[in-house]
């Protein structure tokens, strides 16, 4: 039976199912579902039958943006962009230009990594960095991509402006803590993945387009970023890179790869290595305060204590400071073992906070939290920043200790280094 007689024998028996049908385009969990290709209608339900629509995600994603044509959206990415919130964000940018939406990828954060800044600078991708002057109420709607509204502040901003979380693209784990008109968060290597997905069945590159090839450039980038190489890719990240290479600068994605670290990153890698304790094929390291423009060596330092042999798992943190700004503890969690899940691992370990939010996430083999110091902040007098950093640094150690199923015996002035006179800001 041909597929238009099975929808129109589902009409005969349940009355208004196009109606219902319909509905799912805006349903925000439809998109996530995988995806069936063999054009069979899905017959189910307890009492009856249920007919369901298939859609791909890049369809509802069309509805989406269709239903808001000629309207103006913010995209925020994280306060911190990687490759693959910056590339994906400017393919959202392109594929939504084709519905007249203007869009501004807005970041209310630091752009300190060697390559992102290389990747932005090379590849001309134009970014706002988001300052009270800037009128969110202009916006129509946000979308929120390569994240879910846990690490970006401009989350909060954006609802006390009332602008409605319209989009969801992501590949992390469920946070929960907003609801879009549409959503599509799967278990994929990248973001960006997703993205070229869209690209490739509804939006399609052009070889001849300047914007496209450096579109497609950006997104190859994002997806060995986020797979190592490819070396945890999946087949849809192979699949989405093959389409990709069609159209990819070679020369412009060597020069965004090479790209040297900086000194101020060389030197908190080796802070990590002087500071790092082992147990039990754990790596943890605090770095001090660290400052707000050297947030990203955080996770460098990750990537390279993960490199010493025995180790499967490293986590590395600091105080970021920055004057006039809030003080946090951020992390970040690299793994190289199997079985563990880096987004469960930082949930249960450093748990919530008063709201109910996590204060950690992640993905697979990555992942990083976020803990504001509150009462203690400030710049104080040089014994009292140390006092400080050491209650911090032995209560994270003591959690994720806790958390690893290692009991130190040590008083807390064994487990903690002093640190060296050279050293004053840790």
């Amino acid at each position: 039976m041909s597929r238009e007689k099975q929808a129109a024998l589902g009409r005969d028996r349940i009355g208004g199912m196009e109606s219902a049908a319909a509905g799912l385009a805006t349903d925000p969990t439809v998109a996530a579902e995988p995806l069936r290709r063999d054009g069979k209608d899905n017959l189910n339900g307890v009492g009856g039958y249920q007919e369901r629509q298939e859609r791909r995600p890049v369809d509802a994603l069309t509805d989406t943006l269709e239903a808001h044509r000629g309207e103006r959206h913010i995209v925020a990415i994280q306060n911190f962009p990687d490759p693959d919130a910056i590339a994906s964000a400017l393919a959202h940018q392109i594929i939504a230009a084709t519905f007249g939406i203007t869009v501004d990828i807005v970041y209310d954060g630091f752009i300190s990594h060697q390559e992102n800044l290389a990747l932005v600078q090379l590849l001309q991708i134009e970014l706002l960095h988001y300052d009270p002057t800037i009128d969110l109420k202009q916006y129509q709607g946000s979308i929120f991509i390569d994240n879910q509204g846990t690490t970006t502040t401009l989350t909060s901003k954006l609802r006390e402006a009332g602008v409605k979380p319209l989009v969801i693209v992501d590949h992390h784990e469920r946070q929960g803590l907003i609801e879009a008109v549409f959503t599509d968060i799967r278990k994929v290597g990248a973001t960006a993945t997703i993205y070229a997905e869209y690209l490739r069945e509804a939006f399609p590159l052009e070889k001849n387009n300047p914007q496209h090839v450096r579109l497609a450039t950006a997104l190859m980038h994002a997806i060995r970023t986020e797979t190592n190489g490819m070396i945890r890719a999946r087949e849809c990240d192979f699949q989405a890179a093959g389409y990709l290479s069609q159209f990819v600068d070679t020369t412009l994605l060597s020069e965004i790869l090479n790209v040297k670290r900086s000194k101020r990153a060389i030197d908190i890698i080796n802070l990590a290595l002087e500071k790092r304790i082992v147990r039990d094929n754990y790596s943890i390291a605090g770095v001090g305060y660290v400052r707000y423009e050297d947030r990203d060596a955080i996770p460098q330092a990750a990537d390279f204590l993960l490199t010493e042999e025995n180790i499967h798992t490293a986590v590395v943190y600091g105080i970021i400071t920055k004057e006039g700004e809030r003080e946090v503890i951020i992390g970040s969690l690299r793994t190289s073992k199997v079985t563990l899940n880096p987004d469960q691992f930082l949930k249960s370990a450093l748990g919530r906070d008063a709201t109910g939010h996590y204060y950690g996430g992640g993905k697979h083999e990555a992942g990083g939290f976020e803990i504001p110091i509150g009462f203690l902040s400030g710049t104080y007098d040089e014994d009292f920043m140390r006092s400080k950093w050491k209650i911090y640094d032995a209560m994270v150690k003591r959690k994720l200790l806790e958390k690893i199923g290692v009991i130190e015996n040590q008083s807390t002035s064994a487990v903690i280094r002093q640190p060296s006179a050279e050293r004053p800001e840790e």
